[in-house]
């Protein structure tokens, strides 16, 4: 059975299945795809489909899996601007592990690669990046008539431990800062997206997928119909951001029409040109949250606002300031002294 599928790039991914075997191919043109689609079809109808296959997978390295887990997996996420960023920087870095046949691969292989990532990167990266491959490795298997030493390699390595709590929040001047730093003739959006960043408390992701047929300025919302946790929600906007969604150019579908990628790489120029220390871009996410609730607004608000599921994950990004606290307690002993 032959099926066709348009990728979120624009090509043609075709793929033949029969017998639990099946094959993909890409294409840029929807023609040539099915075109190929039928003859491949008639091969298998005359018995060659599973042979074609084991022959074409028997000796595939790694590397070959992640490229095609890369072109015909990840292409299909919501996340694949940055998975296949992380997919190319990895046969990129790490040839040797890339370059091995994949039923010679064993689980003490992945363990070593998993502690020397672990000097470089973040335990969540690590983690990441095993999961994509543990899950490269499984379609390998499952729809390409892979074959691995024993069981999946990556599934026995114990992933490093996560720890993504921070109580980073704004200090005197480094906004201001940051905002004069921004390039603008370089990246115009920048500022605006910094802007909507603190007065919407979004994700990167879900300011980046705004798209203008969801904004009501007169209603002062935005509609999200894809969030991380699943869930679409309806985020109220404030004057600020009104204001700043107003002027922004409305020549593309998106309010911000950036990649992830771009704006990692220009927030992490910014930060250096700013002179601010050990900021990252989701970190505004937690001061705009806090902010929120340190304006008087209960924790459902806030909940509304940030898309949190329950209230036990928001209580991590209410980064109260000490010294408002202590201000308050000593207004409230002020009080009861009168």
């Amino acid at each position: 059975m032959a099926t066709l599928n348009k990728r979120p790039s624009g090509k043609w991914q075709a793929t033949v299945r029969r017998d639990g075997r099946s094959q993909s191919k890409t294409f840029s043109k929807r023609a040539d795809a099915m075109k190929w689609a039928r003859e491949t079809e008639l091969q298998a109808e005359q018995g060659s489909l599973q042979h074609a296959g084991c022959d074409e997978v028997t000796n595939m390295s790694f590397g070959q899996v992640l490229e095609r887990y890369r072109d015909e997996v990840t292409s299909t996420k919501r996340c694949a601007d940055n998975e296949t960023y992380a997919i190319n920087g990895f046969l990129r870095s790490c040839p040797r592990l890339a370059g091995m046949q994949l039923f010679k691969l064993r689980t003490s292989d992945f363990i070593a690669h998993r502690d020397q990532r672990s000097k470089k990167m973040k335990p969540a990266t690590v983690v990441r990046e095993l999961g994509w491959m543990q899950h490269a490795i499984d379609i390998a298997c499952t729809d390409w008539g892979q074959r691995v030493h024993a069981s999946n390699p990556v599934k026995q390595v114990r992933r490093p431990r996560i720890n993504n709590r921070r109580e980073r929040r704004l200090q005197a001047g480094e906004w201001q800062a940051l905002l004069e730093a921004v390039n603008e003739a370089r990246l115009p959006l920048m500022k605006p997206l910094l802007a909507l960043a603190l007065a919407t408390g979004m994700r990167r992701g879900e300011l980046l997928s705004m798209e203008w047929k969801h904004v009501d300025l007169e209603r002062c919302t935005v509609f999200l119909p894809q969030t991380k946790n699943g869930r679409a929600r309806t985020v109220p906007l404030s004057p600020t951001a009104v204001h700043v969604l107003a002027r922004l150019p409305r020549s593309a579908a998106r309010c911000v029409p950036l990649s992830g990628n771009s704006v990692r790489l220009a927030f992490d120029r910014l930060r250096t040109r700013a002179g601010v220390v050990d900021l990252t871009l989701h970190d505004i996410r937690h001061e705009a949250v806090s902010r929120f609730v340190e304006s008087g607004l209960s924790l459902a608000q806030v909940q509304m606002i940030s898309g949190h599921r329950d209230l036990r994950m928001l209580m991590r990004y209410t980064h109260l300031q000490t010294d408002d606290i202590v201000a308050k307690l000593h207004a409230v002993d002020s009080e009861a002294a009168a």
